[in-house]
């Protein structure tokens, strides 16, 4: 079979070569944008031009039966023609004779390439920033139920302080509204057009690149025609923020796996977001959470793969960067999944309150207070430290809490101690207190709700 760009050489590469350097199998992805930015760069070349009306016409035509066949799935793809533009090329010379051969005036494959790449992401990008909101509307849902639900709140996984559990799930609203934000601020680099650069150089032909750009939606064109062929490092500033969304999802899949499990019994997740057991018949697995927990690994080694391939390649293209499609698109797949199996998973969770109140006068997580409260009647806080301390020993010997001892008790510690330390040590009381800014204070979380609420509908 003959090579679109045959002309120079006198052998042909045998069938496991061509196999090897062919990039169709997985390059298809971007049919769509390549007719997409055919179509403008046509447009543009009749609007210069250098096609007459009735070519651009002809191509155009053939350009939109080939979008056609690409949505339905009709298109049969060659190894032989390499990768998505080769491909097309042959497939629209097919259909419209030998004028689709002028389609590629003025671009080349490199410029052609780089374009479909940023019209794919930018395209998901703002897929994504919609599945963020979507998660961040099931936790305002979930935490305007739960405001004044209080569970045990943990530092180095032991108890620490009660916390509202809205509290809790608003801290992975506010992650998730940075990572939005970095995806919103990544499109004003996205956004910008390779297309008309060429191999490297440019082109002679009197092309006009910001009237392509404006047809493909796009706000500038790069400045430097080599800079715009090697360019990657906006699918790099994806797959950074990518990372970071998988990493916040990670840890949030870890504490669900953790409270859905018999020794928690925070959360019970939907039968849809779990699995059993092929032999243990009583087991229900947060299955959902452990994939999502288990995916964020090969975003991160998509992410470290491109970053190693392009660190010694000299300007411009080098068909090393091939290699950087797999791995956005792998990318990509991951973690527009990952966000709307975690909007199910939240939207569906059961809480059980019970347990966590149980829990929540089950523990010292309320030293801190005693030791606040001394410190607020002029005690020293180190000294008031050290009181309550040898009281939590003492509890801890007699297989008692706090609320458990008597005035008695606590006038031998300090004679500070007055009988409304009883409501002081209430979890209830412990979290409605601290009301500082940002704090677990149920006004601060309903106002916290309130302001996210807002940030959400702006979107």
């Amino acid at each position: 079979m003959m090579k679109l760009w045959g002309g120079r050489f006198t052998k042909s590469a045998e069938e496991w070569v061509d196999a090897f350097g062919a990039s169709i199998p997985f390059d298809k992805e971007l049919v769509q944008e390549d007719i997409e930015g055919s179509l403008a760069h046509v447009q543009m070349l009749e609007y210069c031009n250098i096609l007459t009306e009735e070519e651009a016409s002809t191509i155009k035509t053939g350009l939109h039966t080939l979008m056609e066949k690409a949505e339905k799935d009709e298109l049969e793809y060659s190894v032989q023609n390499e990768d998505i533009h080769l491909n097309l090329e042959k497939l629209l010379t097919d259909e419209i004779g030998p004028v689709g051969g002028k389609l590629h005036t003025g671009r080349s494959r490199n410029d052609q390439i780089a374009t479909d790449m940023h019209l794919y992401l930018k395209k998901h990008t703002k897929e994504i920033m919609d599945n963020i909101k979507q998660l961040q509307q099931a936790l305002l849902g979930q935490a305007g139920q739960h405001v004044e639900t209080i569970i045990p709140g943990y530092t180095h996984l032991q108890r620490a302080q009660p916390v509202s559990f809205a509290h809790h799930l608003m801290a992975y609203f506010w992650m998730l509204e940075r990572d939005y934000t970095r995806l919103e601020d990544s499109l004003k680099r996205l956004n910008t057009s390779p297309l008309g650069a060429g191999a490297l150089a440019g082109t002679t032909f009197p092309i006009d690149r910001e009237y392509a750009a404006e047809l493909l939606g796009f706000d500038a064109v790069y400045e430097n025609s080599l800079d715009a062929v090697s360019d990657r490092d906006f699918i790099l500033e994806f797959m950074s923020a990518a990372s970071m969304i998988m990493m916040h999802l990670s840890r949030f899949s870890e504490e669900l796996i953790l409270w859905s499990s018999q020794e928690f019994n925070f959360v019970e997740l939907d039968d849809t977001f779990a699995t059993g057991s092929s032999i243990m018949p009583q087991k229900k697995n947060p299955d959902m959470a452990e994939l999502v927990r288990g995916k964020t690994g090969r975003v991160y080694g998509n992410f470290v793969s491109l970053l190693t391939l392009l660190k010694g390649l000299p300007l411009a293209y080098n068909k090393d960067m091939q290699e950087d499609k797999e791995g956005m698109f792998d990318t990509v797949t991951t973690l527009e999944g990952s966000l709307k199996i975690f909007s199910g998973m939240i939207e569906t969770m059961n809480v059980n309150t019970g347990v966590m109140e149980k829990e929540t006068h089950s523990d010292f997580s309320n030293a801190t207070e005693l030791a606040d409260y001394l410190a607020a009647k002029g005690l020293p806080f180190r000294e008031a430290h050290e009181v309550v301390g040898k009281l939590v020993l003492k509890c801890i010997e007699k297989g008692m809490y706090l609320l458990d001892l008597s005035m008695e008790e606590y006038k031998t510690a300090s004679t500070l101690f007055e009988e409304d330390i009883y409501e002081v040590l209430k979890p209830s009381t412990v979290v409605a207190r601290r009301n500082s800014a940002g704090g677990t204070g149920f006004d601060q979380v309903r106002h916290a709700i309130e302001k996210a609420q807002d940030k959400v509908q702006e979107k």
